[in-house]
């Protein structure tokens, strides 16, 4: 999925920035680089979703748990910093104020960080996995 930066002006005129990446970047390196960084920073219950040809707001999902708010927001820092310096890709970070569930959007990649009692509640993998796939626990 191509991604560019893209701007867009509510009635408030307040500018939205899109996430962007460099033209040469594939959704797999993305992937890749996401995948690493969460296991990296010991990121738990690590779900990817296949979303090409389900949706159009990415190719890839990617849920994951931290042990606490801190855990949470420094895996998402962590991951937003890493995309930018391996990969050239700016992402649009989320929910980082009050770390319960951070969304860092990379454009073709997703990445969803939850504490483990908030992602039970939402339960994002049952609306998104294909039935009889395994979610995490």
């Amino acid at each position: 999925m191509e991604d560019t930066t893209l701007s867009l002006t509510s009635d408030a005129d307040q500018t939205v920035t899109k996430a962007s990446k460099p033209a040469d970047v594939t959704s797999d390196a993305i992937l890749a680089t996401t995948l690493q960084s969460l296991e990296d920073d010991k990121a738990e219950n690590i779900v990817q979703i296949d979303l090409r040809g389900k949706s159009e707001m990415g190719d890839w999902m990617i849920i994951c748990s931290g042990r606490s708010t801190r855990q949470v927001s420094a895996i998402s820092e962590k991951l937003r910093d890493k995309l930018k310096t391996d990969l050239g890709v700016i992402s649009k970070v989320e929910g980082k104020s009050a770390a319960d569930w951070v969304l860092v959007d990379s454009g073709d990649v997703i990445v969803h960080v939850f504490r483990p009692e908030v992602r039970e509640f939402y339960q994002l993998e049952k609306m998104w996995l294909e039935p009889g796939q395994a979610a995490a626990p």
